[in-house]
């Protein structure tokens, strides 16, 4: 098809943004050489903020081109849902009574395994945690994942190639983690409805590939750095204080209730509320709650969707022309440039497609997903948490493209060798 030229200036501001991603740096120093305007130099230096900002100047393309009536209604038509969850999600989630548990059934599971108890808490950081994330939601496993790897390991100053190991595994292992069910992932809740994919399917299918390669994964990059998480042991920090259980288990009520409600954002945003008042009134078990992180990631991937909904004139049409075979590599590699949620649903709207099509396209999608911080909705939430340990607080694209490519391969090989 030719397209519009609202679509073609998309696709543009599109390729501008990914392109932006990879440049945070050179903002960065531009507000170092020109301190006059180092606000808006570090405001666009921020990796959040870049869809949120191209997607600005889209609208005002469509307004231009199009008329604001038109631009208006386009933002309108657009599903928000899936930003606001993150938010909220990554909120609830990231609070004191739910860290504690998580932590406590982490250092259980890490007493009966032979191993240092720094070593067996960082390899359970990376697959327990994410595989977990295919029942409290993948956002929800990567801010716990996150969170415990930053308060555990990087806080006490890793080595910088053991910093990007890291981050690479658990993006690749959230990404293909949360596929034991239909409801966890991004790109497979997208086509699971459409697609008629049960639990059942998923776990003969997906689970217990994923389950694989993130086992295989986490072990590797754990007895990689084993002599340096070694000297770890021991460096878990004070005695903190006790939260009560009752407060836990209100918390985790809340954890439920917005994951059973994932799709329905008045109910979960309701929820969300009672939870700020809850959290409120018993602030003196709580830290920071992290609004300001959640909101930065929930603007990115908002501005992704808006981004996103012009990329299917050309999408759609080099999916279709594609193998099974060709659609598994193009996937992954499509994926790290838009976000694999977009791109399975895309492809649910094909119509005629096999079974061996299907499996391939959510398979290269979720494979593909840990190698930049657009691939995977969940990403922001982890880049936000752990770029502060950072040299700069900044995480190199390049760094971290192939600090994922070895776990991404052990995808592979789970996904079309297995």
């Amino acid at each position: 098809m030719t397209p519009t030229a609202i679509q073609f200036g998309g696709a543009i501001l599109f390729a501008i943004a990914v392109t932006h991603t990879f440049s945070a740096k050179f903002f960065e120093r531009l507000a170092h050489a020109q301190p006059a305007h180092a606000g808006i130099w570090h405001l666009l230096g921020e990796v959040e903020v870049v869809f949120g900002f191209w997607a600005m100047v889209l609208i005002a393309w469509m307004a231009l081109v199009g008329g604001g009536g038109q631009a208006l209604h386009y933002l309108e038509s657009r599903n928000y849902t899936e930003p606001m969850f993150v938010f909220v999600i990554m909120v609830v989630a990231a609070s004191r009574p739910i860290l504690r548990l998580a932590l406590a059934c982490v250092q259980f599971a890490a007493r009966l395994m032979p191993m240092p108890a720094s070593m067996a808490t960082y390899f359970l950081g990376l697959s327990l945690i994410p595989l977990l994330g295919s029942f409290i939601t993948e956002p929800a496993a990567m801010t716990l994942a996150a969170l415990l790897l930053r308060d555990r390991f990087y806080s006490q100053g890793l080595s910088s190639r053991l910093r990007y190991a890291t981050i690479g595994v658990l993006f690749v292992n959230v990404s293909i983690g949360g596929t034991l069910t239909p409801y966890a992932a991004p790109p497979v809740l997208m086509v699971a409805g459409t697609w008629n994919w049960d639990l059942a399917h998923m776990l003969t299918h997906f689970g217990w590939r994923s389950a694989l390669a993130v086992v295989v994964n986490a072990l590797g990059v754990t007895l990689l750095f084993r002599g340096e998480l070694r000297n770890l042991a021991g460096n878990a920090g004070p005695a903190a204080e006790p939260v009560p259980p009752a407060l836990i288990i209100v918390h985790l009520l809340f954890l439920a209730g917005v994951v059973v409600f994932a799709h329905h954002a008045v109910v979960f945003m309701g929820l969300f509320l009672f939870f700020l008042g809850v959290a409120h009134g018993y602030s003196r078990h709580q830290d920071r709650l992290i609004l300001r992180e959640g909101l930065l990631v929930a603007f990115f991937l908002a501005g992704l969707v808006v981004l996103g909904g012009q990329q299917q004139w050309w999408l759609q049409p080099l999916l279709e022309r594609m193998s099974p075979t060709a659609v598994y590599y193009g996937a992954t590699a499509l994926t790290a440039i838009t976000d694999n949620a977009a791109l399975t649903y895309l492809g649910s709207l094909v119509q005629g497609l096999t079974d061996e099509f299907k499996y391939s396209l959510v398979a290269g999608a979720v494979t593909g997903g840990g190698l930049t911080v657009i691939a995977n909705a969940p990403n922001p939430a982890g880049y936000s948490i752990l770029k502060g340990n950072f040299e700069h607080e900044e995480i190199s694209p390049l760094g971290l493209l192939a600090a994922a490519a070895i776990p991404t391969l052990v995808a592979i090989a789970a996904f079309r060798a297995i």
